[in-house]
């Protein structure tokens, strides 16, 4: 009696990849410059604070990596400021990064840590999608530290910029893809480093699913997938 074929089916198991976010790993171009060469002149900030402001995904994570890595600054999400002490939040720490800052932030809370931080001669580093100056603050103190401390723009990719930022996606992931897939996509995708990781990582779950190299046609299936959600 001939034996039954048994089919086999290939199951993606997400391994995980590296992200790069070193200081050598950072793209350096024109709509970033300006923000990286204030990161790399800390500690001689003119003010106690300093803000990096720009659309999802332009680099404004990597930067405040980059700083941590220099300042072992303490972390704290803008959200994870409510309802908390001041002091609770940041213990003896004299560097801090508060990110995706926004109105919502208690204002009384955001004056206490900006106070302290400069107490103890130390900086905070914002990132926010608009230069907090011109969010709908009301607390006189606080707007005058927020407009007194420099807002650097991180302006969107170029294709130069996001052209590279693919390439290092894939190599991040270990997955080699040829020039004319980053050209394909390029003419196609959002204009945005966190559009580009969606579609990063889209190609390396289809291509590992389907044990396939990577094609112009399972580009444009990772395009329609990550345009659908």
């Amino acid at each position: 009696m001939p034996k039954q074929r048994r089919e086999t089916v290939q199951i993606p198991l997400d391994l995980g990849h590296r992200t790069a976010l070193g200081r050598r790993d950072f793209i350096a171009a024109p709509g970033n410059e300006n923000a990286l060469l204030w990161i790399d002149r800390w500690p001689n900030w003119p003010a106690i604070g300093l803000s990096l402001y720009g659309s999802p995904g332009c680099g404004k994570t990597h930067l405040a990596e980059i700083w941590l890595a220099r300042s072992g600054a303490t972390r704290v999400t803008a959200m994870a400021l409510r309802g908390r002490n001041a002091a609770d939040i940041i213990s003896d720490a004299t560097t801090l990064v508060i990110e995706n800052i926004d109105a919502s932030v208690p204002e009384h809370t955001l004056l206490h840590l900006y106070n302290l931080i400069g107490e103890r001669g130390g900086h905070i580093l914002f990132t926010a999608l608009d230069a907090p100056a011109r969010m709908d603050f009301r607390l006189p103190d606080l707007l005058s530290r927020l407009r007194a401390m420099p807002a650097i723009l991180i302006a969107d990719p170029d294709d130069m910029v996001l052209g590279a930022a693919i390439r290092k996606m894939f190599e991040d992931r270990q997955l080699p893809v040829g020039e004319e897939i980053i050209s394909f996509l390029l003419a196609r995708m959002e204009r945005s480093f966190s559009a580009a990781r969606s579609i990063a990582a889209e190609i390396d779950r289809l291509a590992l699913a389907e044990q396939r190299q990577v094609t112009i046609p399972l580009a444009r299936l990772a395009l329609a997938e990550v345009e659908r959600r």
